[in-house]
């Protein structure tokens, strides 16, 4: 990379759009009420998971008339209820809801599922804005996408956290075009010893984001590139439960083999959900669920990403066409959506063993990756797990 491209002159200062929604969201985590304020009309919100035990729950016997409880179409349909997936979702609170905990009993995955889902079928669709914002900031705070909405006010009532919706909205695409880099470094790898390290930082102080460039990608004409999204349990932990790890050391020595390459590592922890809540899908998946309904039972969708960061930090890396290590097609419709051409797909595929088996089939069954389902299906006893093969 070029020197100018790391002077810190030319890093943005942070911009009051990004910053009001950072602020917006850390209040959520908290329990404070936080407004959507759209066209001088404002919306009180308050995190439905930061409410979840009994004394919270209590305490919110005071909540105005007119308070709803807004949901994602993931959850009701995970608990049964006929709904739209993508649509938002309210339900009338009254004072009992309050009062008994059942807030926690409607959103906590943990929560006996019979009663729950008999209330959720009182739950409507809404194209109410402030609804999907209010959806957005929990899932941007890291918490569960679950919400309380109060009765709207007009003007300003002080003493809260105030967020344009507008920017609520436009916040992860602004936050990824904003990404500078800050610094660099060359650190050996065991697979890759000519390796530099590129880190990024959007201009609201979020999550720094990093480029591996392995060996010299810029003098190939479509360098080896690989969009990673950070696993910790994969990555650092060595966890069997995914192929994250695998696919991180197999893409630095593929990439240092051909000499070069660029691995993203983005931070986008368990497909976009957050630590936490990966942790509370892999409880869900050992009752039974795979991953996509896991998700679902949370009120994620299958996959919360967005590469539209990656293609902002290959462009800034130099690079603007790629030949793709993935088995994702959705990788590759997202880069190209957002500039990058993709000359061809490098299959990124690594042996199953007894406890990812299901995790990579659901991958190739509900959620279109380009992996051979028949070679996922469990091994006769005696052998070991077959190398997959694309499709």
């Amino acid at each position: 990379m070029r020197d100018a491209a790391m002077d810190p002159a030319a890093v943005p200062q942070p911009t009051a759009p990004l910053l009001v929604v950072q602020h917006a969201a850390r209040s959520l985590r908290i329990g404070d009420v936080v407004r959507i304020e759209d066209l001088g009309w404002q919306t009180p919100v308050i995190a439905a998971e930061t409410v979840m035990d009994d004394l919270a729950s209590a305490s919110l016997a005071s909540l105005p008339r007119g308070s709803a409880l807004v949901l994602t179409g993931q959850r009701l349909v995970s608990l049964g209820v006929p709904a739209e997936l993508t649509a938002t979702y309210l339900l009338p609170l009254a004072r009992s809801d309050t009062a008994s905990g059942r807030i926690a009993m409607l959103i906590d995955p943990t929560a006996p599922i019979a009663q729950a889902s008999e209330i959720l079928s009182l739950a409507v669709p809404t194209e109410r804005a402030d609804a999907a914002a209010a959806v957005e900031l929990c899932k941007l705070a890291g918490l569960l996408p679950a919400a309380i909405l109060m009765p709207i006010e007009n003007g300003a009532s002080g003493g809260a956290t105030t967020v344009p919706l507008d920017a609520v909205t436009a916040y992860r695409r602004l936050s990824a075009s904003t990404l500078r880099p800050v610094s660099e470094a060359k650190v050996p790898l065991a697979d890759a010893e000519n390796v530099r390290i590129v880190s990024f930082r959007p201009a609201d102080g979020g999550p720094e984001q990093l480029a591996i460039l392995v060996g010299e990608p810029e003098r190939h004409s479509a360098p080896l590139a690989r969009l990673h999204s950070e696993c910790f349990t994969g990555d650092f932990l060595g966890s069997l439960r995914c192929d994250c790890g695998d696919q991180l050391r197999g893409a630095i020595r593929r990439m240092a083999h051909e000499g070069g390459g660029v691995l993203l590592y983005l931070a986008q922890e368990g497909r976009g959900i957050g630590l936490a809540n990966k942790l509370r899908a892999y409880m869900l998946q050992d009752s039974g669920l795979d991953t996509v309904d896991a998700n679902h039972h949370l009120g994620f969708a299958n996959d919360e990403r967005d590469y539209w960061a990656a293609a902002a930090m290959l462009r800034q890396v130099g690079i603007g066409r790629v030949r793709l290590l993935t088995n994702n097609p959705a990788k590759i419709a997202q880069l190209e959506r957002y500039g990058i051409e993709v000359s061809g797909r490098v299959p990124h595929i690594f042996a199953a063993n007894a406890h990812n088996r299901g995790y990579l089939l659901t991958k190739a069954v509900r959620s279109g990756h380009m992996l051979a389902v028949d070679e996922l299906q469990p091994p006769k006893t005696g052998t070991t797990g077959a190398r997959l093969n694309v499709v």
